[in-house]
C-alpha cells in the first residue's frame, strides 16, 4: 500500500497570495516594506525562520515568536471564510477517490493556522495524521515533518508519495526517501520531483499513481 502526503500552502490550499499580501501589511506596522526577494526567500520556510530573515538575527526568541503569531493572526483574518474558494483545483475529489489510503498533511506551517484550512475547510476527516513545523525539531529542508508522518501512517517511507510546491519541501521529501510530485502553484518545476503537475485534476496523476500502486 502506498501513503499520500501533502504539504499545505501551495498544496492543499493556494494560500502564497495571501500569505504575500499580510506579510507585506504586518511588515509595515514596522516600517519595513516587503521586497520580492523577501516573498521568494519565505516559500516552504517555518515561521521562525521567515522572522528572522525579515528583521535580523539579533532579535529576542520571545519577539521572534510574538511577531510570529501576531502575522499568522493576521492572515487568518484575512483569510477567514475565503478557504474554500483557495483550495487548489480538484483537491477535493482527489481527496476523496483516494479516501481509502493513508493520508496525512506534513507542512512547515505554524500548527493555528494547519488547524484553521482544515477545519474552516472541513478536510480535516480525510487525514489520518497531521504533523506541523512545531512537531518536529528541524523543520524543511529536513526530513523530519515527512518521517514523522510515514511513521504515524505506518507506511516506509519508500511507500510514501508528496505533494510539494517548494524547493525546501521537494528536499525534505526527497532526504526522507520519498517520492516526490510537484505542483506548479509555486514554481514550474522542482528539483527530484517524479512527476510535475498544475493541479490535482491531471489524468497524468491518476495514471501515474494507478501503475504505483499496482508496483506496491
Amino acid at each position: 500500500m502506498i501513503a499520500l502526503i501533502f504539504d499545505m500552502d501551495g498544496v492543499i490550499i493556494d494560500s502564497n497570495p495571501m500569505h504575500r499580501e499580510s506579510w507585506e501589511v504586518f511588515n509595515r506596522r514596522y516600517g519595513l516594506e516587503t521586497t520580492e526577494a523577501m516573498h521568494q526567500s519565505m516559500y516552504g520556510k517555518r515561521n521562525d525562520q521567515i522572522v528572522r530573515d525579515f528583521f535580523g538575527r539579533g532579535i529576542t526568541a520571545s519577539e521572534v515568536d510574538a511577531r510570529g503569531r501576531a502575522k499568522e493572526q493576521l492572515y487568518r483574518e484575512m483569510m477567514a471564510g475565503r478557504t474554500e474558494g483557495l483550495l487548489v483545483p480538484g483537491l477535493r475529489p482527489f481527496l476523496d477517490r483516494h479516501r481509502d489510503l493513508p493520508l496525512a498533511v506534513a507542512s512547515n506551517a505554524e500548527p493555528e493556522n494547519v488547524a484553521f484550512v482544515l477545519d474552516e475547510a472541513r478536510l480535516r476527516p480525510y487525514f489520518r495524521a497531521v504533523v506541523d513545523g512545531h512537531q518536529v525539531h528541524n523543520p524543511k529542508p529536513h526530513p523530519d515533518v515527512y518521517l514523522r508522518a510515514a511513521e504515524l501512517l505506518e507506511i516506509e517511507p519508500a511507500n510514501c508519495v508528496v505533494f510539494e510546491d517548494s524547493y525546501s519541501g521537494a528536499a525534505a521529501a526527497v532526504a526522507a526517501g520519498m517520492r516526490v510530485i510537484g505542483l506548479r502553484t509555486t514554481y514550474d518545476s522542482l528539483p527530484g520531483t517524479v512527476l510535475t503537475i498544475d493541479n490535482f485534476l491531471s489524468g497524468e496523476l491518476e495514471s501515474w499513481l494507478q501503475a504505483k500502486m499496482r508496483c506496491v
